[in-house]
């Protein structure tokens, strides 16, 4: 059993923020930061069972900027 499990999270470019797993074809989105929280709580508890659910959900935030030169 893996202790915790690691999100890549990105702003979408129609609005509200999708999330992918880090390792696992874990995927989903939400319109706020709360609902995208809520969201993938929910598809953590359905990709594992009780003994192998992990303990800890790690958000990696990752934003998109160009300089124009």
């Amino acid at each position: 059993m893996k202790n915790e499990i690691i999100f890549y999270i990105e702003e979408s470019i129609e609005g509200g923020y999708e999330a992918k797993a880090l390792g696992y074809s874990i995927f989903t989105e939400g319109d706020t930061l709360d609902e995208l929280k809520t969201n993938i709580r929910d598809a953590v508890q359905c990709h594992f069972d009780e003994q192998n659910m992990p303990q800890i959900i790690k958000l990696h935030f990752v934003r998109e900027e160009a300089i124009v030169l």
